[in-house]
């Protein structure tokens, strides 16, 4: 299984609402997307200040394998979605931290 970790520093001027509207529409499409297992997103609530780095919220999904989260990666309807997020965070990409591990 592969979990794919996405953390994302938003700017001030991107609502709470346009964010949850970015994971409904990510929850939506793995819901679809054969070799999606679980979709989870929200804010970072670790006791450990200032350890996220800025990095105050984001999502995770698991993944059945390796070729499951690469149909999802070029998927253009996760391509739309992903522009969405990173042009709404701090420094554009920059603001987007991506992290996969095998589990």
């Amino acid at each position: 299984m592969i979990r794919h970790c996405v953390f994302i520093r938003f700017r001030e001027d991107f609502s709470a609402s346009d964010r949850q509207e970015c994971y409904d529409d990510l929850a939506k499409l793995c819901a679809k997307m054969p070799g999606a297992l679980t979709f989870r997103s929200g804010a970072n609530i670790s006791p450990e200040a200032g350890m996220d780095k800025g990095f105050a919220e984001g999502f995770i999904i698991d993944f059945a394998d390796a070729a499951a989260r690469d149909a999802y990666l070029i998927d253009p309807e996760h391509q739309a979605i992903g522009g969405r997020i990173v042009s709404s965070a701090i420094g554009g990409a920059d603001g987007v931290f991506v992290f996969d591990l095998k589990v």
